[in-house]
């Protein structure tokens, strides 16, 4: 599979672009464990024009984790021209257009999946942006607005039409939120579509290696996108793609070097920015993760967890999980 000169191989698996999530101590940490492409979180057009310093430091990309996507979203043409042309300056491999987020902040204003509403809109959107850099341009949205109006048959065509150089679809309605089951039968049509020469990239509910294997085996598609099942789990790329390999399992990441990455995780994010961010751009990964779901009460110490404030503090609460863990494997032998 490739994206413009980028060759990614056989059944590449992307991180997927995620606010408050896919920062870069996180996207390096997907990047070391397998993922073949990673995304920025999404940033706003209007944000990188007005240049919110807060806006712009999500855009600053390390040469370790390439290639990486900028996503950008807007409602308007020419701020999107504008913001994608301030976005090349920061050297992506690709920016990425977001057409799919459904939340009303963002899809309640015309921008994000709003655009399902308003499709020649987001057509002239995407025709601009590709004109306006160098870098290839991608998209990502939703199979249609609501069940009344799946249009991602058609609008992918026009989208390839326009120039963008792949598709990444959720198989969600925006009215659906990200409730209910995704819906893959709609993406493995775009797929198999004659007309269809860019790559499509599935996404949605992709939670085990298992069903991204199943993605590519039964829908076809070049690539696919994990998002809410790497939170506390940068490690699942690794597993997925040992999976997909035919690799036995690697017993070297077990309980005790799970932690030592979330707890590296911590001090990259403390150290890239300050003690009161890094936290909390790392605690929601810890109190997600699925490696303590073996604790008894754990519920108590995930609220530890996210009103910890001090990474002495948290790194306690961590090193007493891990004797929590061992303790409850030894009771299990």
């Amino acid at each position: 599979m490739e994206i413009g000169n980028i060759k990614f191989g056989e059944r590449p698996v992307f991180l997927a672009p995620m606010e408050d999530v896919t920062d870069i101590g996180f996207r390096k940490l997907c990047k070391r464990y397998g993922a073949a492409m990673m995304y920025t979180e999404f940033v706003s057009a209007d944000a990188i024009i007005r240049s919110i310093k807060s806006t712009l430091n999500k855009m600053i990309i390390d040469d370790d984790e390439r290639p990486v996507g900028i996503q950008i979203y807007g409602k308007e043409v020419e701020s999107m021209v504008e913001a994608a042309k301030i976005v090349e300056q920061f050297h992506p491999d690709v920016i990425d257009i977001n057409f799919g987020c459904p939340v009303k902040k963002v899809a309640g204003k015309g921008a994000g999946a709003g655009l399902l509403r308003n499709i020649p809109l987001m057509l002239d959107i995407a025709k601009h942006v590709v004109e306006a850099v160098n870098v290839p341009v991608t998209a990502k949205t939703r199979l249609g607005w609501d069940q009344d109006n799946l249009v991602i048959t058609d609008l992918a065509e026009q989208l390839q039409d326009c120039g963008i150089q792949a598709l990444t679809i959720h198989g969600r309605t925006r009215s659906q939120m990200y409730t209910g089951e995704a819906d893959w039968s709609l993406i493995g049509e775009v797929k198999k579509n004659p007309r269809i020469h860019i790559p499509i990239i599935g996404n949605g509910d992709i939670t085990t290696p298992e069903e991204c294997k199943r993605a590519f085996d039964d829908f076809g598609v070049d690539a696919v996108m994990v998002g809410r099942a790497t939170f506390g789990r940068p490690w699942i790329f690794k597993e997925i793609r040992d999976y997909l390999d035919g690799k036995p399992d690697d017993k070297l990441l077990d309980i005790n070097k799970k932690i030592d990455i979330l707890e590296e995780q911590l001090k990259i994010n403390v150290e890239r920015i300050d003690e009161y961010r890094g936290i909390l751009h790392t605690r929601r990964h810890l109190a997600a993760s699925p490696i303590f779901k073996g604790i008894p009460d754990f519920k108590q110490t995930r609220i530890a967890m996210l009103r910890a404030t001090k990474t002495d503090d948290l790194i306690e609460i961590l090193e007493n999980c891990r004797i929590l863990l061992a303790n409850s494997q030894e009771n299990i032998l």
